[in-house]
């Protein structure tokens, strides 16, 4: 695998707050600082959220404009993509996006193609939380969102389940073009980050990945780790993956270290370094496009635009 290059993502705010990190991007500002660092360092693609996760449709779009318009008016081969929204029905989670490719180039769209229950240990220890619910009438339309704007579908995969749903779409002909599984691990601070013991899915160890690459087997899907409560860099995963002919997700949205508060740019450092230790490249533009099979930020349908 020494010649396939690596395809370095940097999620560079999400949910994390000024308190978790202070390093984190909250700000259009410090958006478009923070991913303009973390370009110039090696990342291949950001993934940003913008302030408030709750907004949804126009205003949402325009806290996105706000911060990409400007990076992507001197940089319109960056590669990126915004988060979905909180919303009633899949489309209205998806509505942002539409108008966000209406102004800037923009070739990807996350997907989370499954459901599993997020918390935090209660007062008590046990869990409590919720269920992050995406059903698979959901998934189906945000499909058919990616293939009628030609974004290619950037999958959260939390659980098992979440691959399960994918590989159908995939064996049956119907995964959009320009996918990526991005292979979620569950650290030991979870989603949140609040208190030790609640998380998702499979931890970070040698045989968890094993066990995703068993099920990946034939399907020549790229793929990703990370690490979601906890340091990538500190497991067995990372190497592995590299080793393996996977790619890399940093960033501040899921590493949480209580002793460290790294920026995203030392994270994409870190990457990029542990890239070089086992001789692999580190991907361009065109590379990820080539990998990946998506449409070129060049030739799609949005143009670099300035807010207004």
């Amino acid at each position: 695998m020494g010649d396939v290059p690596v395809l370095i993502e940097a999620a560079i705010n999400g949910g994390t707050t000024k308190d978790r990190n202070p390093n984190v991007p909250i700000t259009p500002e410090e958006i478009r600082a923070d991913a303009a660092r973390c370009l110039d360092a090696g990342a291949t693609i950001i993934h940003a959220h913008n302030h408030d996760i709750r907004l949804n449709g126009e205003p949402a779009a325009r806290a996105y404009l706000d911060a990409w318009a400007p990076l992507l008016a001197e940089r319109p081969d960056a590669l990126w993509y915004p988060t979905l929204c909180v919303a009633a029905d899949p489309l209205g989670k998806l509505e942002h996006v539409r108008l966000i490719a209406e102004q800037v180039p923009l070739t990807m769209a996350a997907v989370d193609p499954g459901s599993t229950n997020l918390g935090t240990p209660g007062t008590d220890g046990l869990p409590e939380g919720g269920v992050y619910a995406n059903s698979y009438d959901d998934v189906r339309q945000a499909f058919g969102f990616c293939e009628e704007h030609r974004l290619g579908p950037q999958l959260a995969i939390y659980e098992p389940g979440f691959l399960q749903c994918v590989l159908t779409y995939h064996r049956a002909g119907r995964l959009p073009a320009g996918a990526m599984v991005k292979l979620y691990f569950g650290g030991e601070w979870g989603m949140w980050a609040r208190a030790r013991g609640v998380t998702f899915g499979l931890p970070p160890t040698r045989h968890a990945l094993l066990a995703y690459l068993d099920m990946l087997e034939g399907t020549d899907l790229p793929w990703s780790v990370s690490v979601w409560g906890g340091d990538l860099m500190a497991t067995p995963v990372a190497e592995l993956a590299l080793e393996r002919g996977g790619h890399l997700h940093v960033g501040l949205e899921e590493h949480f270290d209580p002793d460290a508060k790294p920026t995203n740019l030392a994270l994409v450092e870190q990457a990029v370094a542990l890239a070089a230790s086992v001789g692999r490249p580190v991907a361009t533009t065109a590379d990820a496009i080539s990998l990946l099979g998506l449409a070129s930020p060049a030739t799609s349908a949005g143009s670099p635009a300035t807010p207004g």
